[in-house]
């Protein structure tokens, strides 16, 4: 699969086999994310792989807002990836100073490079993914005991597709979303 093809294929997947994904699968995914471009090659993106029911069970009852898609889909999910980033190192020129009015912004960019490229590596290996926004950060590390200098950047809920990949859905124009200066 090249990569215009993997960009134009991969999609949100909300409905999993009933089935895990082999850990030695995810480390090859993780193999494949690490590569993702990062701040001064901080490499900041961190992977917490959870494929425990009862830990999966709690991060639907209590860290996604009560938000129903994600709740239907994390009952049915076999794993979750926590994604996470180490504060204080994307962004900064020096030390101590950001080198943008973005301040710690950067480190949310670079996770969401990370995201994008474990989900098309994830896509590479026939897995499908569902990134989740609408989530409670802080229970989240609580309930996966993350380090103290990460923070959550997002879940993807992830796992071999049960039924039809999806059509997609309708793009702008590029004429609509570009424009030349």
């Amino acid at each position: 699969m090249d990569a215009i093809e993997m960009i134009k294929e991969r999609r949100s997947v909300r409905k999993f086999k009933n089935e895990k994904v082999s850990r030695e699968t995810m480390k090859e995914i993780i193999e494949l994310s690490r590569w993702a471009p990062s701040w001064g090659n901080f490499q900041v993106a961190r992977y917490t792989l959870v494929d425990n029911d009862d830990i999966i069970k709690q991060i639907g009852e209590k860290a996604v807002h009560g938000f129903g898609y994600n709740i239907k889909t994390l009952q049915n999910a076999q794993s979750v990836a926590v994604l996470s980033f180490v504060k204080g190192k994307s962004g900064k020129l020096y030390a101590d100073d950001y080198a943008t009015s973005k301040g710690s912004v950067w480190e949310v960019f670079d996770a969401g490079i990370a995201c994008q490229t474990f989900c098309l590596a994830a896509h590479a290996k026939g897995i499908g993914t569902c990134i989740f926004g609408v989530i409670d950060d802080k229970t989240i590390s609580e309930i996966v005991n993350l380090p103290e200098e990460e923070t959550v950047a997002a879940l993807i809920v992830y796992g071999y597709e049960e039924g039809e990949h999806a059509a997609p859905t309708p793009r702008m124009e590029v004429e609509e979303i570009a424009r030349f200066v």
